[in-house]
């Protein structure tokens, strides 16, 4: 049959889902191994949310359900890719994925964790892999300086401690 001879309100809506964090096609969705439980334990929040609709009509249970499997599709793919990084492994001396790094800025002194896409929270300290910071810090070494070009400039970064925790 056409969809033309569909009536209006039995077409369904794709449901419209929010993007996951940026991850640039071909790149490795790298993960520490506390980034793997997180995505875990979202996708169990998922499936029990699903799980546990109970809507007062059928149609809006069954476009819930339809963005929480949309949601689940798009979270499964990010479990699928992960590759965990062991922390354990990193080289101590280094700035690796995975190292928690002390910076100073002039007088100012920074910490922060690189970590996976999914992770990055810089409200906690976490900045992703392939962000432009990580990025100049990799590699380095306690004592050394990382130098970020900025528009306006660059800016200056001492790694004075490196930490795997």
């Amino acid at each position: 049959m056409s969809r033309g001879f569909v009536k209006e309100e039995d077409q369904e809506e794709i449901p419209m889902v929010p993007p996951r964090a940026d991850l640039p096609a071909g790149v490795t969705n790298f993960v520490t191994q506390n980034g793997l439980n997180d995505l875990l334990k979202e996708k169990d929040g998922l499936i029990k949310e699903r799980d546990g609709l109970s809507s007062i009509n059928e149609n809006e249970k069954r476009i819930a359900t339809n963005f929480i499997n949309a949601k689940l599709k798009l979270l499964n793919e990010r479990i699928n890719e992960a590759k965990v990084i062991s922390l354990e492994d990193q080289p101590k001396d280094e700035v690796r994925f995975g190292a928690t790094i002390t910076l100073k800025v002039g007088a100012k002194s920074m910490k922060y964790q690189i970590v996976g896409v999914d992770e990055a929270d810089i409200a906690k300290g976490k900045i992703a892999f392939i962000s432009p910071l990580a990025r100049i810090l990799i590699e380095k070494k306690a004592g050394e300086v990382a130098v970020l070009e900025l528009s306006k400039g660059s800016r200056e970064f001492l790694i004075s401690e490196i930490s795997y925790e």
